[in-house]
């Protein structure tokens, strides 16, 4: 269930029309700009918008404002990660659908006590696409996902859809998982650790170049489709190499928000040096943080010990995403 502060200031005229003038004055992209004030997306700018931001006012299109102010600008994202067919992949495949919402749902409390006036949202977070050896990529069944995306949509959560790319091109992963975004609250990840032939024993990677097509790819899609609203993109890095000339790399599209997420498990220090790599590349401004739960599977990392979300709102720029695997 979506959890959230309740609103302290009412939707005021004054405040959106000065939001579109700066807006207007800030981003030439296109005469009419479809998203508000990119500057708000960085957690330590006080001027962000101060309203009760809900999945449902996002979901049924409630009012011109609404529609262009993405979910990250006045809420922590939560995520449990996995696959639903394995248990050796993340919490996702542990529990039933129904467990992993009620367990979300408990974690997204705490988050709500440290995160300021941010709300909540929880999310599915789930391996669609798994690198196998040979660089081959198995697909989960897409019936199982739909699933999943229905019955997030019923309790009020987002769900982000991952691909592990393989041996294949980002464009065609990307092609595989854009016609799930007719779903409202479907967003995407791509993970350059599994762009590799050799799943387990090579880090893989990506180019800068290559991620920012993908990003212009998505942007495009949502065009052309006219599918409602900003959607967010996901990429994972935790080593150099994941993201070659990362320096590159441009964040700012008008429907997709990129999402630069620091993954890897250990202990809290290397955790928060990991962190602060990905901080480093300020050209990818929402910043996401990975966490991993104990397994019972024994090639399965893990924190030790594991970061409580007060230490993890307390990292520098505070995290827009928090996933657990």
């Amino acid at each position: 269930m979506y959890c959230a502060k309740p609103s302290i200031v009412v939707r005021n005229v004054l405040f959106a029309i000065l939001f579109f003038i700066i807006s207007f004055a800030s981003d030439a992209m296109e005469p009419l700009p479809y998203r508000l004030f990119p500057a708000l997306y960085r957690k330590e700018n006080i001027s962000r918008i101060d309203q009760n931001m809900s999945l449902a006012n996002y979901q049924s299109s409630g009012g011109f404002l609404w529609e262009r102010v993405p979910l990250v600008a006045n809420n922590t994202i939560l995520a449990y990660y996995g696959s639903p067919l394995s248990d050796k992949m993340g919490i996702l495949g542990l529990y039933p659908k129904e467990k992993i919402a009620e367990m979300l749902k408990e974690m997204a409390s705490q988050y709500d006590q440290v995160n300021g006036k941010d709300g909540v949202i929880p999310a599915f977070y789930i391996i669609y696409g798994t690198c196998w050896p040979g660089g081959e990529i198995g697909y989960l069944d897409d019936k199982i996902l739909l699933d999943y995306i229905r019955y997030a949509q019923s309790m009020g959560m987002l769900v982000f859809i991952d691909h592990q790319i393989g041996k294949y091109s980002l464009r065609g992963a990307m092609d595989k998982i854009l016609p799930f975004l007719r779903y409202p609250n479907v967003h995407l990840a791509i993970d350059p650790e599994w762009r590799t032939l050799s799943p387990m024993k090579e880090i893989g990677s990506i180019t800068a170049a290559e991620l920012n097509d993908a990003q212009n790819y998505m942007d495009a899609y949502i065009r052309a489709n006219d599918i409602p609203g900003i959607r967010m993109l996901v990429v994972h890095q935790f080593a150099d190499k994941m993201i070659q000339d990362r320096e590159e790399v441009i964040s700012h599209r008008d429907r997709v928000i990129l999402i630069h997420t620091a993954d890897g498990f250990g202990a809290p220090k290397l955790k928060k040096a990991t962190y602060q790599r990905n901080a480093n590349a300020e050209n990818m401004p929402i910043k996401g943080f990975k966490l991993f739960f104990k397994s019972d599977f024994p090639l399965a990392g893990f924190d030790m010990p594991l970061m409580s979300p007060v230490e993890v709102m307390q990292l520098e720029p505070r995290p827009s995403l928090v996933i657990y695997q």
